[in-house]
């Protein structure tokens, strides 16, 4: 296992997702998704699945929710390129349905490894299906805007940027959340430049 860290990437895990017959949406896809940013990224954006746009380019959040995140993004003062962002499950579900627990499981030694390679200040959780496989959660509305702290990694939970497209109404709550984010990204940086000096 070690041996495997050592040599892993972001790349190499991105060649096995696009190759990966690990599970059924294998056979329906037209391109996996394996996410998109930097190494270095303080940020990790986990969402779902891939949508059509995004199965059509093989890009993660290139469509209408993508348009959504990149606004706010931009409103927070987060460059889309200083990010990571990817999905819990790489390809897209026939008729964007919720992904089914084994594709979950078939998906996520992927995502383990992207994060242990990453290893970001904050993940954040984006919607109810990312919250629950990846911290067992439930309603994302009673928990949005919260940091949870798991095993030393902290997650930031808001709603899905979609969900803003259906009821806009949730756009200033998802705004309000990334500004959130970005000052608790501001104050992390500040702590370690702090704990350089002592």
């Amino acid at each position: 296992m070690a041996a495997q860290k050592q040599h892993d990437s972001l790349e190499k895990v991105a060649a096995e997702v696009r190759g990966c017959p690990l599970c059924k949406l294998s056979r329906s896809r037209k391109n996996a998704v394996p996410g998109e940013g930097q190494l270095s990224a303080k940020i990790m954006f986990i969402g779902e699945a891939p949508g059509k746009s995004e199965d059509e380019k093989g890009r993660p959040f290139v469509g209408a929710a993508g348009r959504v995140l990149d606004n706010l993004l931009e409103k927070a003062g987060i460059g889309r390129s200083q990010v990571f962002i990817t999905n819990v499950v790489k390809c897209r579900p026939p008729n964007n349905r919720v992904p089914e627990e084994d594709e979950v499981t078939a998906c996520r030694p992927y995502l383990d490894r992207q994060i242990a390679l990453i290893r970001p200040k904050v993940i954040c959780i984006l919607g109810r299906t990312a919250y629950s496989s990846l911290l067992g959660g439930g309603s994302i509305t009673a928990n949005r805007g919260k940091i949870v702290e798991r095993a030393g990694q902290k997650y930031f939970l808001t709603f899905h940027p979609a969900a803003a497209i259906y009821n806009k109404n949730l756009l200033s709550a998802l705004e309000a959340d990334l500004k959130k984010l970005a000052n608790e990204i501001k104050k992390e940086e500040g702590k370690h430049s702090m704990e350089d000096y002592l």
